[in-house]
């Protein structure tokens, strides 16, 4: 039952929610704003909870797709993982270059070894009309290497030897609609039909999706890196497209059917990601007024709260039962108001880079209901953890009793 990557997801949720905390204080100027915490906010959920939760959710996802033994885990990934993340989180604050190295190499060696682990593990020959998401996961993990080494030059000045023309955004796609939209995408194709009970709308658009995210992807990192939307443009169509592909083949089958919370928060969580595509052609065209440099500025933010997390808030119980308490049926996670919670923040935050003189208030209201949003979340993660330690207890018992009394017979 122990599980060190879903231990350590969960810390990270829960200092995702004190971050949280700390930014809707200082945004009422209840407390002091500290530069560090931006970095901190973001990296909790996306480093902290995502990777962690990735780390441990790919390789068991490939070996049940191929009928292969649970994999134990790999003690080697897990420190070098972790002790990166650690490193990160004490150097970047400091802007210590040795540490923020040190760091970045740790965690960039981590996902090496789980792109190994992945390619050796191989795949189960399918139906043409079939998929698997790990072709999703190694293409993920592979522009995750990329943003690894444009994140760690950015406090390194990487960026001009590279010949990078926005490092920060380079950064960004590649983390956003490089790892995260393929983890989402393979997590979504294998786990649908088991949560679900059916199959995708149109199995045999998978391979078409996986493209359109791969040079998608391709694109919307070469265009920044070059300094121009004759890659950006191209690139954003293409992912764009396949991400509607993929969510037709999710909504299309559960048309008609009872969706509960985590349904409605694995879908509509996608609306923030397609938030910034919807402004992006104002920002190209450079209109005038339009507060293009606020958006670039503030939609990660509204980015990670409104789908990672959201996307996470669904997931993350569901495999948590599964690891910690098997005997109970898994399900989606999420409820009515953590859903509520989460786009209403959303829409505030985003109202908030449009009117200036207000926006502190309105993204301090955002945090504070993000904030309440995740405190189910990770209450509901810890009562799966505590459950699952208990059941484990009341199965030891008997036994140790038994061998009590043996002992004493003797």
């Amino acid at each position: 039952m122990f599980n060190p990557y879903f231990l350590m997801t969960i810390l990270f949720m829960s200092l995702a929610a004190l971050t949280a905390l700390d930014n809707s204080l200082a945004s009422f100027n209840l407390i002091s704003a500290y530069g560090g915490i931006r970095w901190l906010r973001i990296h909790f959920i996306t480093l902290g909870t995502l990777t962690e939760a990735a780390f441990w959710l790919m390789p068991a996802l490939v070996a049940s797709r191929n009928d292969q033994p649970p994999p134990k885990t790999r003690w080697s990934t897990w420190l070098a993982l972790n002790g990166g993340i650690i490193i990160l989180l004490i150097g970047i604050p400091l802007i210590n270059s040795n540490l923020i190295l040190t760091g970045g190499t740790l965690v960039f060696v981590a996902v090496m070894l789980l792109i190994k682990q992945l390619a050796d593990m191989g795949a189960r020959p399918v139906d043409a009309g079939s998929g698997q998401g790990r072709p999703f996961y190694i293409a993920g993990l592979s522009y995750f290497l990329l943003g690894i080494i444009v994140g760690t030059g950015l406090w390194l000045g990487w960026g001009a030897w590279l010949r990078i023309q926005i490092p920060i955004e380079v950064h960004i796609h590649a983390n956003s609609w490089g790892f995260m939209s393929f983890l989402f995408a393979g997590l979504l194709i294998d786990v649908y039909p088991r949560v679900t009970g059916k199959s995708f709308a149109w199995p045999r658009s998978i391979s078409a999706i996986f493209w359109l995210l791969v040079f998608g992807a391709l694109g919307l990192v070469l265009g920044p890196w070059v300094g121009s939307n004759w890659f950006s443009v191209p690139g954003l169509l293409m992912h764009t497209a396949g991400t509607i592909m993929l969510l037709l083949n999710v909504i299309k089958p559960m048309l008609g059917e009872r969706w509960n919370a985590g349904m409605w928060h694995l879908t509509t969580s996608y609306f923030w990601f397609f938030a910034p595509v919807l402004v992006a052609p104002l920002i190209i065209a450079k209109v005038p007024g339009f507060p293009g440099a606020g958006i670039e500025q503030n939609a990660p933010q509204a980015l990670i709260y409104g789908w990672v997390l959201q996307f996470s808030y669904a997931i993350l119980p569901y495999f948590f039962m599964r690891v910690f308490t098997p005997e109970e049926k898994p399900r989606l996670g999420g409820n009515r108001f953590s859903l509520i919670a989460t786009h209403i923040g959303g829409i505030l935050f985003w109202i908030g880079i449009f009117v200036l003189d207000y926006q502190a208030v309105l993204q301090g209201v955002a945090y504070a209901l993000w904030l309440l949003s995740l405190l189910p979340i990770v209450a509901d993660l810890w009562s799966i953890v505590r459950r699952g330690i208990q059941q484990e207890e009341e199965k030891s018992e008997p036994v140790e009793l038994l061998a009590g009394e043996t002992a004493g017979a003797d």
